[in-house]
């Protein structure tokens, strides 16, 4: 199974945002590697760049990039759980990419192969750590049959 990537903008430390990352981190096999880099300063265009190519330097090489933003399709569970099985099909190193308060830039869209948004709503980076762990063991448990999604309740 190929290597899971969270990399994103900004520091959880001592959030309670890490410690609910963290619960569902931990749940995951193999855990996800979490990368996070530093949030820039000056006009949001400024950020956005800066912030777009730190990003683009901590993909891995080979990476299947997945961008997290408002654009992207928002899939239920299940199909999110079918997308995982895709995309690690490809053997490569699975990373999802969370811009900072301005959003992703241009060129980490463009790198990316594939995108997802966690919904209409704008959520705080730290915030979107912790709901996308909690998707991706969700996912990994739809897959393993675990009883933990209950896909029957409307």
């Amino acid at each position: 199974m190929p290597n899971l990537h969270i990399i994103a903008i900004g520091r959880l430390a001592r959030l309670p945002e890490a410690a609910l990352y963290a619960r569902y981190a931990a749940r995951l096999r193999p855990p996800p590697v979490l990368v996070e880099l530093p949030e820039a300063r000056g006009s949001a265009a400024e950020v956005r760049r800066r912030e777009g190519a730190a990003l683009l330097a901590a993909l891995p090489p080979r990476a299947f990039a997945v961008a997290l933003d408002l654009g992207g399709p928002a899939p239920g569970s299940e199909a999110l759980a079918a997308r995982l099985a895709s995309w690690r099909q490809a053997g490569r190193p699975l990373c999802f990419l969370i811009g900072g308060a301005e959003g992703l830039d241009a060129p980490v869209l463009a790198r990316a192969e594939a995108c997802l948004s966690l919904g209409p709503f704008t959520w705080p980076h730290a915030l979107v750590r912790a709901m996308l762990a909690e998707q991706l063991y969700r996912a990994q448990s739809i897959a393993a049959g675990h009883p933990y999604h209950r896909g029957h309740r409307p």
